[in-house]
C-alpha cells in the first residue's frame, strides 16, 4: 500500500479521538454507506490505536504510533504501527468462548476482526493492517472534490 495520508501520533490515548475523527472525516466519501465508515472504521481504528499505545508501546510517552491510510476504487486500507516488541495475535484467547467471557483481554482484537473486512498483522506483531471494502468509491479518493 502506498499511503495517501500518514499520521504520526504521540503515545497518548488523548490523541486517539481527534486522530480517528480526522481519518473518518477524510474517508466519509469513500463508501456509499457512510454508516459503515462512521461505525466500522471508527471502532476498528480506535481499537487498533488504543492497543498500539497501551500494549504495544506500553504507555511509554517517548514512543510514537504511525497511522497510514490508503484507498483505491474498492477499499480503504489502514495500517497502525507501534514501536513495541509485538505479539502473536494467534495466542490471544477468543473473548466469546465460555471460559473467557469474564476475562479481560482480546475484545479489541475481536471487534477489529468483526467490523473490518480484513485484519492482518506483520510477522513482528507490531503493525496491523485493516481493510474496509467499499460498496462504491469515487475514483479520486476520500476527501477530494471532483
Amino acid at each position: 500500500m502506498t499511503p495517501q495520508l500518514v499520521l504520526e501520533l504521540p503515545n497518548d490515548v488523548r490523541a486517539i479521538a481527534r486522530a480517528v475523527d480526522f481519518v473518518v472525516s477524510r474517508c466519509q466519501a469513500v463508501d456509499s454507506d457512510p454508516r459503515k465508515v462512521r461505525l466500522n472504521l471508527r471502532v476498528g481504528l480506535t481499537e487498533a490505536l488504543s492497543n498500539a499505545m497501551l500494549y504495544g508501546n506500553g504507555r511509554d510517552p517517548a514512543k510514537r504510533v504511525r497511522v497510514e491510510i490508503g484507498w483505491d476504487g474498492e477499499c480503504v486500507i489502514l495500517r497502525v504501527s507501534d514501536e513495541g516488541r509485538g505479539f502473536d495475535p494467534t495466542r490471544v484467547p477468543d473473548p466469546t468462548a465460555a471460559t473467557n467471557l469474564w476475562k479481560v483481554g482480546g475484545r479489541g482484537l475481536f471487534l477489529m476482526r468483526q467490523l473490518m473486512d480484513e485484519v492482518h498483522f506483520n510477522d513482528a506483531g507490531n503493525s496491523v493492517t485493516m481493510v474496509l471494502r467499499c460498496r462504491q468509491c469515487p475514483a479520486n479518493g476520500p476527501g477530494v472534490d471532483a
